[in-house]
C-alpha cells in the first residue's frame, strides 16, 4: 500500500521502540524500515514489540551513518517535530502531509518520513535537510507522545489517503522527480547566485534563504527541470563574475 514510503528513526534510543514502529509500518503497508545511526541497537529486544509478522521488516531495516544517506534516492522527505517558530516555520497538520506525499507518489517519488531522537528530536541541520515539516497536534498537558505511536499516526493518515485515491501513477512519467540530495544541491547553488547578484548579504544567509526553502519544498521539481535552474545559476553567476570581478561568493 505504502510500498514508496520509507520510514527513517534517527538515533533511536530504545530498541523496543524500534520493534514496535516496525509493527506499525506492517499495520500500514509500509515495508522500509530505515535507522540512522541506531543508540544500542539490539534487535532481539526489538523482534517482541514487532512480533513475528514484521520481523521481516525489522530484519531488513537499513542502517546508515547519517541522515543524509537515509535520505538518497528520496525526492522528498518529512520531518516531525514538536517545536515550532523560529527556524521551523511552515509546519503541515498530519493530514495536509498525507495529501503532499500521496501526491509525490503519485508521481513516482520515493518519499521519507523522518523521527527524530525520542530524547532529543531532530537538530536544526537534520531539520533543513526535509524538504517539509509535520507536527502532530495534542493535548497541552501531554505533548510527547511514544515514537512508535507517531509513526503509527502518520502512516496512518497516509494509509488513508491511500485507500481514498489510490497511490497509482498516472501514465509513465516525462522525467524522475528530483532527490532531495539534488534539491540541496540546488538550493546551494541558488544561494551562491543571488549572494553573487548581491540579493544576499553575506551574513546569516541561512536565516534569508528560508523563505526560498519552503518555497522549492512546495514544488515537484523534475530532473530536467532541476537541469534548467542549474545551468540558469551558472550562467548567472559567470555574468556577475565578469561584472564584479573583485566580488567572492562562499
Amino acid at each position: 500500500m505504502l510500498d514508496n514510503v520509507t520510514v527513517v528513526l534517527v538515533r533511536p534510543k530504545y530498541p523496543e521502540n524500534i520493534g514496535s514502529a516496525a509493527r506499525a509500518c506492517l499495520n500500514m503497508g509500509c515495508p522500509n524500515l530505515t535507522l540512522v545511526a541506531p543508540r544500542g541497537f539490539d534487535i532481539e529486544r526489538a523482534m517482541p514489540l514487532a512480533t513475528v509478522h514484521s520481523k521481516h521488516i525489522l530484519e531488513s531495516a537499513r542502517i546508515t551513518d547519517t541522515l543524509d544517506e537515509a535520505l538518497d534516492g528520496c525526492s522528498a522527505a518529512y520531518g516531525t517535530t514538536a517545536r515550532t517558530g523560529g527556524w521551523r516555520k511552515g509546519i503541515m497538520a498530519p493530514a495536509t502531509m498525507a495529501g503532499v506525499v500521496g501526491e509525490k507518489i503519485r508521481m513516482n517519488g520515493q518519499v521519507a518520513i523522518v523521527f527524530g531522537p525520542e530524547d532529543t528530536g531532530m537538530t536544526n541541520e537534520e531539520t533543513q535537510l526535509c524538504t517539509g515539516l509535520v507536527t502532530i497536534p495534542t493535548n497541552r498537558q501531554g505533548t510527547s507522545l511514544n515514537l512508535a505511536q507517531a509513526v503509527l499516526i502518520l502512516l496512518y493518515e497516509c494509509f488513508k489517503e491511500a485507500l481514498s485515491e489510490p497511490f497509482r501513477p498516472a501514465g509513465p512519467p516525462e522525467e524522475r522527480l528530483c532527490t532531495v540530495k539534488e534539491q540541496e544541491a540546488l538550493f546551494s547553488n541558488l544561494r551562491e547566485t543571488l549572494l553573487a547578484i548581491d540579493y544576499l548579504r553575506d551574513t546569516n544567509t541561512d536565516y534569508w534563504m528560508m523563505p526560498v526553502r519552503r518555497f522549492m519544498a512546495r514544488m515537484n521539481l523534475k530532473r530536467n527541470e532541476f537541469n534548467l535552474l542549474m545551468g540558469i545559476c551558472r550562467q548567472v553567476k559567470w555574468i556577475a563574475g565578469r561584472a564584479f570581478p573583485d566580488r567572492k561568493t562562499d
